[in-house]
């Protein structure tokens, strides 16, 4: 009954700010005021009343004050603890991650104004996620208000109320998506708990983790979550899930550290069996069609073997008769060929998959890596959906070569995310990643 109560609160509370977000709510401010909101937008699926690619316009005329968005994401933050210092205590004790996040997220919204339907998807998987941290709807309102003082101690009040606006219907507007997907997962869990069940080092810098959590975890092959460890609280990190859901309820996570003190280090270095971890909602596209009504085409490599593997053994579970698939999985060395059991089973039980390991150097190493060039040798995949994950230069690298190979951007997949945010282009599109 108590749960209930706080359900309907809380939905009381987000229908509540939604309406503000999406109604003219002027406030005071420097140099003749704040800007009002955006009073015709009344409805945030209401896409079409938005004219995102007009405020694109004018953002993106007007960046050289405010870029790049370092500084303004420092006085964003100052402003924010400055006047509500309780929030602090949402985020974790190095900002660095954080302010990476929100740089990416702006550059996200800013290059797709122009396609407000894919904002409001992005947004509203991003808002159910997001309730893993404690936000709550009243948190967009004071993100709002730093952020406009933010942008005029940035560019210095050269900003013009007319960009101001833009600036903020724009937030506002990714905000109701967002107030949107936290309304709609009320019902399931802000995360989930888990516990590690097996801890193996495969390799000095990497470790498979398999985690039983107290209530089954819903994703489909393909997707992410993101992890959080108690030795570094609110601080999460994305991992795929190897493999489809099993009976069990366990899960197994591909780990490689990528440097001293993070996430990975502590799963890699400082977790054993009887540890607990959180896991937010699953997230991601990366996932096969209903229909596979095309061969199957993955591109892999590092840990990314684990989105991979997801993939193909959900293919092995519902493959039409005739469908085929080629896996190109990349490592720098054999011996970074980490899973190569499972590999080997997976192989020789699905004769309709064409495995090709790319070794970059070292004994054994192809005469056509790195694997983004391997593709070229091996026929016409044109016709094929194409999916990609691994660390993020191979990503960007496959997703540029598949182009130039003839694949259509809708028949390429990849999760252009670091927790859940995807990169600007210019510097290629990551995945999850330890």
């Amino acid at each position: 009954m108590t749960d209930n109560y706080h359900a309907l609160l809380a939905r009381r509370e987000a229908m509540r700010l939604r309406d503000r977000l999406l109604t003219s709510a002027p406030r005071p401010g420097k140099g003749g005021g704040t800007p009002p909101g955006p009073a015709f937008l009344t409805d945030s699926r209401r896409t079409d009343v938005y004219d995102g690619a007009a405020d694109q316009e004018v953002i993106m005329r007007n960046l050289e004050p405010v870029t790049p968005f370092g500084h303004l994401i420092d006085h964003l933050y100052q402003a924010m603890f400055e006047r509500h210092p309780y929030l602090r205590k949402l985020f974790p004790d190095s900002m660095e991650f954080q302010r990476v996040h929100l740089e990416r997220a702006f550059w996200y919204l800013i290059e797709n104004l122009h396609r407000p339907e894919d904002v409001t998807a992005f947004c509203t998987r991003l808002g159910r996620d997001h309730r893993k941290l404690g936000v709550l709807p009243v948190h967009y309102g004071l993100f709002e208000e730093a952020l406009l003082d933010a942008l005029q101690r940035t560019a210095d009040g050269r900003l013009g109320v007319d960009v101001e606006r833009a600036w903020l219907r724009m937030v506002r507007f990714a905000a109701a998506a967002m107030v949107d997907g936290a309304n709609e997962a009320l019902a399931e869990p802000t995360y989930w708990n888990g516990t590690v069940v097996d801890h193996q080092r495969r390799r000095p810098d990497l470790a498979v983790l398999r985690v039983r959590t107290a209530e089954p975890y819903p994703y489909r092959p393909g997707q992410f979550a993101t992890l959080q460890t108690p030795l570094l609280p609110h601080t999460w990190r994305p991992y795929s899930p190897a493999g489809t859901p099993g009976a069990d309820g366990e899960l197994e996570f591909h780990v490689r550290r990528t440097g001293p003190d993070g996430v990975s280090d502590a799963l890699v270095t400082r977790t054993g069996v009887g540890d607990t971890l959180r896991l937010g909602p699953a997230q991601g596209t990366t996932t096969l069609d209903d229909d596979l009504a095309r061969d199957v085409l993955v591109v892999a490599g590092g840990t990314g073997w684990a989105t991979a593997r997801a993939l193909l053994e959900d293919l092995a579970l519902r493959r039409p008769p005739g469908r085929r698939a080629h896996l190109f999985l990349g490592a720098r060395t054999a011996d970074d060929l980490y899973d190569a059991p499972a590999l080997a089973r997976l192989e020789s039980h699905c004769a309709w998959l064409r495995v090709v390991p790319v070794i970059d150097e070292g004994p054994g190493g192809s005469d056509r890596a790195p694997v983004t060039e391997a593709l070229a040798g091996y026929g016409d995949f044109s016709g094929h959906m194409a999916y990609v994950s691994g660390p993020p230069g191979l990503v960007g690298a496959a997703v540029r070569r598949l182009a130039d190979l003839g694949l259509p951007a809708d028949r390429i997949r990849y999760d252009p995310v670091t927790a859940g945010v995807p990169t600007r282009p210019p510097s290629g599109p990551t995945g999850p990643q330890a």
